[in-house]
């Protein structure tokens, strides 16, 4: 049997690169919510992230591994939330 560890949101990885404002590259995205060539809305593991322009495109959405490729003309990135750490239980608390 296989135990499977779930990463902490401290332990997960998001990195965005913006390359000549016509190609994003993003990791440590959990899903795309919406997405047309206008706005594309992402949950990632640091929060939602919207991204804003003309022609927008995903070249490539690998959802299993948190990969986004977005080819467009882009104006605007947006981080709205807040990213959520998990509650630590009563006996953490208590034993620190």
């Amino acid at each position: 049997m296989e135990n499977k560890k779930e990463l902490k949101a401290e332990e997960r990885k998001s990195n965005l690169t913006l390359e000549n404002r016509k190609r994003v590259v993003l990791t440590g995205v959990v899903e795309v919510l919406n997405f047309d060539e206008e706005k594309i809305l992402l949950n990632t593991c640091l929060g939602m992230l919207t991204v804003k322009g003309e022609g927008l495109k995903m070249n490539k959405l690998d959802v299993q591994n948190g990969d986004v490729v977005i080819v467009g003309k882009v104006s605007a990135m947006i981080y709205s939330g807040e990213v959520k750490k998990e509650k630590e239980s009563i006996l953490k608390k208590i034993f620190k």
